[in-house]
């Protein structure tokens, strides 16, 4: 009838029960590295952050350094290098400034984003696409271009001096 306390996998802010906070007001230097827990950071952090799961950054988070995690969601201000393995969600007050790698972005409207921005493609999409056509492939013709003035006659649509054989 009554849960005792107990939680049955979620708090009761709705968040993951096995989360962990960094609080509003609390600076911290160094490295976090969570697991597959989710990191929920409400003040100052300077350094790495090392996550397989969430890394929720709140409207007063700020972090300067580097994150490398699977979720990275952003309200707050974030600045460095980060690379993330599936989706980064930048929320109408989010401010991400740095270099980024990742696999899916979403940014809102008001959200930020400033600096370098690579998509990391699936493994199955990397097949590399030719810049040239291939031998076998016919080149398209080039249309015939009136040229006047002493550069060319009207019946010759190459400029003067253009080697023709050459291309």
């Amino acid at each position: 009838m009554f849960n005792s306390g107990k939680t049955s996998g979620k708090s009761r802010q709705g968040g993951d029960a096995n989360a962990t906070l960094l609080g509003e007001g609390t600076h911290w230097q160094g490295e976090i590295n969570t697991g597959s827990n989710e990191l929920r950071i409400e003040g100052c952090l300077e350094g790495t952050i090392l996550s397989q799961g969430l890394v929720v950054v709140a409207p007063s988070g700020v972090v300067k350094g580097t994150i490398l995690a699977k979720h990275l969601k952003v309200t707050g201000r974030v600045e460095g290098v980060f690379k993330i393995e599936e989706r980064l969600e930048i929320q109408g007050t989010g401010w991400v400034e740095g270099e980024v790698e990742l696999g899916t972005l979403v940014v809102d409207e008001g959200g930020t984003l400033q600096g370098t921005c690579t998509r990391r493609m699936p493994a199955k999409a990397k097949e590399a696409v030719p810049l040239v056509p291939r031998k076998e492939e016919p080149l398209p013709e080039r249309p015939s271009i009136p040229v006047s003035g002493t550069h060319g006659s009207a019946h010759d649509p190459y400029p003067r001096g253009f080697d023709r054989n050459r291309y």
